[in-house]
């Protein structure tokens, strides 16, 4: 037996599929030590708006100049001066295993918790700076242009902590903002520079 939705089947033969609809993309962004990157709607040919209603943000290969900086990300709702602390409630987790496979485990990190915070909402801890060290991801961001309710977020990061750890890390939340559009979004390091790396914005058709 199949379940069909507007003519797509979604469940067959205890298969599941869903699709968000057609995905475009709006703009990369590759670091070379830059101590932030932004993407703001109207800027730069950024689409940050009510055109999509889900908005992807894949980070690749992101190396820091610093040693073991966090690497986060922060809202904003102001296009003019850019003002990157909305408060935001959130949550953490992360799996781990070391390079001498004497070490593993999955840990749930308070300290990585946001409540009514506007500092950074961190999406990888401890990031190597090696030369062969990097931390990889993905950020979806649902109707950042809704004043009537909460914009959700959540996402998932691969890394090398600067221990030789690999890193399994999930974190999800809101933004304390229902009275303003959510409008940009900055990614940055808790100390140093994005040394190298690629960020990538996609939008998913309604």
């Amino acid at each position: 037996m199949a379940f069909i939705s507007n003519g797509t089947t979604m469940l067959d033969a205890g298969a599941f599929s869903v699709s968000l609809g057609d995905l475009v993309k709006i703009k990369s962004i590759s670091a070379s030590n830059d101590s932030t990157i932004s993407f703001v709607n109207g800027s730069s040919s950024v689409v940050f708006d009510a055109t999509y209603h889900v908005y992807l943000f894949v980070y690749k290969q992101i190396h820091p100049s610093a040693s073991n900086p966090e690497f986060g990300f922060n809202f904003s709702d102001d296009t003019s001066s850019h003002a990157y602390n909305l408060q935001k409630t959130g949550t953490y987790f992360n799996n781990y295993n070391n390079e001498g496979d004497d070490d593993s485990g999955l840990g749930y990190n308070s300290n990585q918790d946001m409540t009514n915070s506007t500092g950074i909402q961190t999406i990888i801890e401890d990031l190597g700076n090696d030369n062969d060290q990097a931390g990889s991801g993905y950020l979806f961001v649902f109707n950042p242009a809704n004043t009537a309710t909460n914009t959700h977020y959540m996402g998932r990061s691969s890394n090398c902590h600067g221990s030789d750890y690999s890193q399994d890390i999930w974190y999800s939340g809101y933004v304390d903002n229902s009275t303003a559009a959510t409008t940009a979004v900055q990614f940055k390091m808790s100390s140093g520079d994005i040394d190298t790396g690629l960020i990538d914005l996609y939008g998913f058709r309604k």
